[in-house]
């Protein structure tokens, strides 16, 4: 069996030489063979110096190093294409993800069956306000939406059966909702398992408060993947026509009602005098835009999904 830890980082120089010592006397006390993949993602300080410098003296590490900052989703996705192992272990570059966890995290994808095991920081030692009590709301709202019963969707370390990982692709901000992207492409065994979680030794967090808007955009992202996802014309469409009818219906009747008072002399004013009907003239317009909103959907699907973008500027062996 080989196992395959996959690494994504930025700007983490200092705590890269201390995570490799824990994670080497981990994995070699393991049966089989291992990898270790760090993918900086654009670090600019002298991670990927270090890096390049572990593998040239490990034949057990390897490196991918973007050219820019593209984002953890895009690290991850850039590592998982590299990953060989039947077995690939996530976790974060801080050493707030404790390595010690490696074997049992294995142990519950070979032995219990499990195709991916999330992790839950059940004591967290990040600060109550600003991250706690945030997260909290988040891992909420993701499993009412998703179903999955997961504490900790964010969490980094997470483990996978290697098939797993070949078959799913991260993209844009989704790296917090692998679970679903997991269970979507037909991985459905999610077990989750309480772990240590150390405060942050070196530097400072990578993330401020503007991950949480995107947490709730990625959420309705989720939620349209979930039911829409394969047909966009239900949802799209069908706004479109129900908006359309509404407007045609509107225009009917105040047709009908100035017909009618011509026909026997009521007193009348001019159709384009009444609000109500240029209401219903834009109800139809932006019917008619989302019908073809769906109409495009439904074609673009047919072309496939594009995987999110990135590019690597060097890789070692």
């Amino acid at each position: 069996m080989k196992i395959s830890v996959v690494i994504p980082l930025l700007n983490e120089a200092e705590s890269l030489p201390e995570l490799y010592e824990h994670l080497t006397e981990v994995l070699g006390g393991m049966e089989g063979d291992y990898e270790i993949i760090f993918v900086d993602d654009g670090s600019s300080d002298d991670s990927w110096e270090i890096i390049r410098s572990l593998s040239g003296r490990d034949r057990h590490v390897k490196g991918i190093k973007f050219s820019r900052n593209f984002g953890k989703s895009q690290a991850l996705d850039a590592g998982f294409k590299k990953a060989t192992g039947d077995v690939v272990v996530t976790m974060d570059a801080d050493l707030q993800d404790d390595p010690a966890e490696i074997p049992g995290l294995v142990a519950m994808i070979t032995d219990e069956g499990y195709d991916m095991v999330s992790c839950w920081k059940k004591k967290r030692k990040d600060p109550v306000l600003s991250k706690n009590l945030p997260s909290k709301l988040f891992n909420w709202a993701a499993r009412t939406v998703s179903g999955i019963r997961l504490h900790d969707f964010n969490c980094g370390l997470k483990a996978y059966k290697g098939e797993v990982t070949r078959h799913i692709r991260v993209y844009g901000e989704m790296h917090r909702y692998i679970p679903f992207l997991a269970k979507q492409a037909g991985f459905e065994r999610i077990g989750e398992r309480p772990v240590r979680h150390h405060a942050r030794k070196y530097g400072q967090t990578k993330f401020g408060s503007d991950r949480f808007i995107k947490g709730v955009l990625d959420l309705i992202t989720l939620w349209f993947h979930m039911r829409f996802s394969r047909r966009p014309m239900y949802l799209f469409g069908g706004l479109g026509l129900l908006m359309f009818l509404i407007g045609g219906l509107s225009v009917a009747v105040i047709l009908g009602v100035k017909a009618y008072k011509l026909m026997y002399g009521l007193p009348t004013h001019l159709v384009t005098d009444r609000p109500w009907f240029y209401i219903s003239i834009a109800s139809m317009l932006l019917g008619s835009q989302f019908f073809l909103a769906g109409f495009l959907g439904e074609l673009i699907l047919q072309q496939g999904e594009r995987a999110g973008y990135y590019h690597i500027q060097e890789e070692t062996d």
